[in-house]
């Protein structure tokens, strides 16, 4: 009985983690579709001043602050199994 549920409750973590992985490339394909729209409507009506570039730059930063968040954390050693084992070293320091 108790295998069942931490099997489940595993299932449901992948799930969410499948969700934000999701989640993650949705924003970037958007992204991608997004700023060549905007690059020709800037082009198009105001080449004299190129404000494309501000919306190119907060979208790029939305993007890479989502991979971070989904991505990132793990990449350099922090993800939810960083605080048991900072811890157990901890604990391994003191004796």
């Amino acid at each position: 009985m108790e295998k069942d549920f931490t099997q489940e409750q595993k299932y449901i973590q992948a799930k969410k983690r499948v969700e934000k992985i999701k989640g993650f490339y949705v924003h970037l394909i958007v992204t991608i579709l997004i700023i060549p729209v905007l690059v020709f409507i800037n082009l198009k009506f105001v080449p004299h001043y190129h404000w494309f570039w501000f919306p190119i730059i907060g979208m790029s930063l939305g993007v890479f602050f989502h991979w971070f968040g989904v991505f990132g954390f793990h990449k350099l050693g922090f993800g939810k199994d960083w605080e048991q084992r900072k811890i157990q070293e901890y604990l391994n320091e003191k004796k």
